[in-house]
């Protein structure tokens, strides 16, 4: 459990109100990771709600399946949350995020906080706008990546 007070430093949690807060933190802890860290892999159920607090996170996609053949896809910027799939079904990682600097991370337990937004549809909706936000930028991200990689040399 975390200060409800450090829930409402980032925007990803701004959208919600006191009591909504205090629900959320009471399902998170913050935790840190060294360089080089994988806090989950793709392809693995998802148990949290990622959201960077300080450090650097780098996000790997592997279109041929195989670890070893994984490309940068995105990273991640101080207040941003990842491992958004901990709200969209069917709740399965479609990225694996490896830490590239020792970070401070806030991890929301990802069951405990698709139950609060069951029992609270505003909370589900607000948070939903904000992951349907990050997964537009991210979109982009891709976009742009694979603009870049067809132009000639």
């Amino acid at each position: 459990m975390i200060s409800p007070e450090v829930l409402r430093r980032y925007p990803f949690f701004c959208c919600l109100n006191e009591d909504q807060q205090k629900a959320i933190a009471m399902v998170t802890e913050e935790i840190q990771a060294d360089a080089n860290t994988i806090l989950f892999a793709e392809g693995q159920p998802v148990e949290a709600l990622y959201l960077l607090m300080e450090g650097s996170v780098d996000l790997y996609y592997a279109a041929s399946g195989d670890p070893k053949d994984q490309f940068l896809v995105g990273d991640v910027s101080i207040g941003e949350a990842f491992g958004i799939s901990a709200l969209i079904e069917p709740y399965t990682l479609t990225a694996t995020a490896r830490v590239a600097s020792p970070s401070r991370i806030l991890q929301v337990e990802a069951k405990a906080l698709r139950a609060l937004c069951e029992v609270d549809c505003k909370m589900g909706y607000a948070l939903m706008r904000q992951v349907a936000q990050i997964s537009i930028e991210r979109l982009h991200f891709a976009r742009v990546e694979l603009a870049a990689a067809r132009q000639p040399a």
